[in-house]
């Protein structure tokens, strides 16, 4: 079984919205970063949004801010992405991982992280 496990992605129209989640199996991962991260055909892996598990603080790239949101249920073990308002640049498959320490979530830089999900492709198209 993967360690992390990725779902909720799809196809929407623009201006949509979709929530991804991301649950862990095998450990626990609230001392953690968790991040999620997106490529898109092309392009190289980026960071969309961090979350610190120990003291909460996150991190967003320019291009999301004020249009997703990362949140954590420690109780179900997972995290969340709710991503609002999407546009076709969103379109990309979208992985989350985590690692330790968790304030590599402060950077929320790909190679940071050692567990990933197989990711969940989100299509945003008219």
């Amino acid at each position: 079984q993967e360690p992390l496990v990725e779902s909720g992605g799809g196809l929407v129209q623009p201006g949509g919205s979709l929530r991804l989640s991301c649950a862990a199996s095998q450990f626990t991962l609230n001392y953690a970063a968790i991040g999620w991260f997106r490529q898109a055909p092309g392009k190289e892996r980026e960071g969309v949004s961090c979350i610190n598990s120990v003291d909460g603080s996150t991190y967003y790239a320019n291009s999301v801010k004020g249009r997703f949101t990362i949140s954590k249920d420690n109780a179900e073990n997972t995290v969340y992405l709710q991503m609002t308002n999407l546009n076709p640049e969103d379109t990309a498959i979208y992985y989350c991982a985590t690692d330790t320490p968790s304030w590599i979530a402060t950077m929320c830089s790909a190679p940071d992280f050692g567990s990933w999900g197989q990711g969940t492709q989100v299509t945003v198209s008219s």
